[in-house]
């Protein structure tokens, strides 16, 4: 088997460059109607909006800056409307974080139509379908971020459909949570029909039945941290059965300040019995030697736009990987991308990828910069 755990800045197996665009560091990448749009790690970049009708020459088209103290990093668009996080940073006061709301429909004048205002630090990541946005803020009475659904029939006036919190965040309720601090929070859910699959940081990951949208119902809970170390990012539902067995799969974040566990890799999980969760087998790429430090190598990000079995995994320090569930007892590497770092950087860190039904995937690195790729699996 060929070993991939280190390979060098500048290969790639079965991915090729298209395009690429000098941007500040990317925390989210989505795409829709031949537009781009980039949420940025570091203030005061907020938003870049970029035009990839011809995805060898992509172009700015608008940029929206945010105050410093937080950091607008994760962003989703549907239509005309283009809503951002504003999360702030634990150690200031101000900003104020929430969820802001923009009209697109003049893709270079973004402009702002509601402010959804969230408590503590703010808004995570989120999830959006056009109507509903299922996403994680953090609420006055409640410790760490929670799940809840809000209605955008009305995009100027958003209003919560239904909220739902792991029992012990409540402490304004009189609940008294089980672990330390924020360790569980919600990171972000994911709707497949009825159900939310929801990433609960080091509360493993929860599925809830939301028939109801008000009342959001969990179903079960599974939760490996401990004894692995690393808090989970990302539980994504599989579109269809692959070997007549139901599939989530699960991305934990490697998070360096946990050096020097073992980095963060991919679960498989069986859902098929939705109440009784059974992990299946895991994806790991070896990090061989030391490693960076204030730098991450692991597992961060899968693109929740899946169209076969083939999932496309950001990794931070290693880059892009694309990987074969088709056996889902057996994960297989099918391909990589290993950029090259962006100027005056030594490493990359690749954080998060939006794959495209036309083939193209759209690549941000936290670091700098936004590539066009395409897979040629």
């Amino acid at each position: 088997m060929e070993d991939t755990a280190q390979v060098k800045f500048g290969t790639s197996k079965n991915i090729k460059q298209v395009g690429n665009i000098d941007l500040p560091g990317g925390g989210q990448v989505v795409v829709e109607d031949e537009y781009a749009y980039v949420g940025h790690v570091e203030p005061p970049h907020g938003t870049s909006i970029v035009d990839v009708k011809d995805p060898k020459y992509p172009k700015i088209v608008a940029q929206l800056q945010v105050p410093e103290g937080l950091h607008s990093h994760k962003v989703q668009v549907k239509g005309d409307l283009m809503l951002v996080n504003y999360e702030r940073y634990k150690t200031k006061q101000q900003p104020q974080g929430g969820l802001k709301i923009f009209d697109i429909s003049n893709r270079s004048k973004p402009r702002e139509i509601a402010f959804f205002k969230a408590a503590g630090s703010g808004v995570h990541r989120f999830t959006f379908d056009g109507r509903y946005v299922y996403f994680s803020p953090q609420m006055e009475g409640y410790v760490g971020n929670l799940v809840m659904i809000l209605d955008l029939q009305k995009p100027s006036q958003p209003e919560e459909v239904g909220r739902w919190w792991m029992p012990g965040q409540w402490i304004e309720g009189g609940e008294t949570p089980q672990w330390r601090g924020t360790d569980h929070r919600c990171h972000h859910p994911i709707r497949k029909g009825n159900r939310l699959y929801v990433s609960y940081w080091h509360g493993g990951f929860v599925i809830l039945d939301i028939s109801d949208m008000s009342r959001p119902k969990m179903l079960s809970h599974l939760d490996w941290s401990p004894p692995y170390p690393s808090p989970t990012h990302t539980a994504l539902p599989m579109p269809g059965k692959i070997m007549d067995r139901e599939i989530l799969v699960v991305a934990d974040e490697e998070a360096q300040k946990l050096a020097p566990t073992p980095s963060a890799f991919l679960w498989i999980v069986d859902i098929t019995e939705e109440t009784r969760p059974v992990p299946i087998s895991t994806y790991m790429v070896p990090q061989n030697g030391e490693s960076t430090p204030g730098y991450h190598f692991g597992a961060h990000q899968p693109a929740e736009q899946v169209y076969d079995n083939v999932l496309f995994v950001t990794w931070f320090g290693g880059g892009l990987r694309a990987v074969d569930i088709s056996n889902p007892y057996c994960p297989t590497e099918v391909g990589y991308y290993m950029p090259v770092p962006g100027k005056g950087q030594k490493i990359v860190q690749s954080n998060d990828v939006f794959r495209g039904d036309n083939g193209l995937l759209f690549l941000v690195d936290r670091l700098d910069g936004l590539e066009i790729l395409e897979s040629q699996l």
